[in-house]
């Protein structure tokens, strides 16, 4: 089978840097965003940059090639533009539970190899799967934002992102044979082997969660230490 992803085929290694993603759509798509969503501040516009970063920078098309790269692509979404953009949702009755186990499904779903496969080898199905992913994370975000439930929230922050993450990534890890038929002959072209790109792919999963889901859980993290520093001193 032929795979041809989204974002093209995986680049040769001369060409990496050059193998930008220019679709109209896309491009017109984070324009808009944009211009709707630029008064909604600077951590906004650092998100929506993040979008670009996944779906127009070298990275999309390098994600073709290597699992690993693809990875990033997943961490960049999840845990650097959805907590961003998460400010600019004006929903402050997101119910936790529910964005929770929405955001499990659709992160373990899309990362079976069947499911993983139809996405790199469909554009709808593609679409479908990176819409579930960063809407599923916004709506989580949102929830655990929120005031009231600020100290369930930083539990769930560990629950959600580390551990899950921290599964996927070990059994990435120590897994022992290739899982994603995709990549079985993109990762030689870009000098991987393609265990090696999953087991790589694992490690930044597993190790890179950690401190960017603390960095993207700070604001509430900073505004539950308040909350108990004012509780302590009243």
């Amino acid at each position: 089978m032929d795979y041809i992803p989204y974002c093209g085929p995986a680049p040769h290694p001369g060409g990496v840097l050059a193998a930008w993603n220019f679709d109209p759509v896309v491009l017109v798509a984070l324009a808009l965003l944009t211009l709707g969503l630029h008064r909604r501040g600077l951590r906004v516009r650092i998100g929506l940059g993040l979008l670009a970063l996944a779906y127009v920078s070298p990275l999309c098309a390098l994600s073709a090639g290597l699992f690993s790269a693809r990875t990033v692509h997943h961490l960049v979404i999840v845990l650097g533009a959805a907590p961003l953009l998460a400010e600019a949702l004006r929903l402050d009755r997101v119910r936790l539970v529910p964005a929770l186990i929405a955001h499990l499904a659709v992160f373990w779903l899309w990362h079976l190899p069947a499911a993983y496969e139809l996405a790199l080898s469909s554009d709808l199905a593609y679409w479908i799967g990176q819409f579930a992913l960063l809407g599923s994370a916004i709506l989580l975000w949102r929830a655990l934002g929120r005031e009231d439930i600020l100290p369930t929230s930083v539990f769930f922050v560990i629950a959600a992102m580390v551990m899950q993450m921290g599964m996927l990534g070990a059994i990435l890890t120590f897994a022992p044979h290739a899982l994603y038929a995709p990549h079985f002959l993109t990762t030689q072209g870009l000098g991987f082997g393609v265990l090696e790109d999953q087991q790589i792919a694992g490690l930044i999963m597993w190790v890179g969660s950690l401190p960017l889901t603390i960095l993207a859980g700070w604001p509430p993290l900073v505004r539950l230490f308040t909350q108990t520093r004012r509780r302590i001193a009243a």
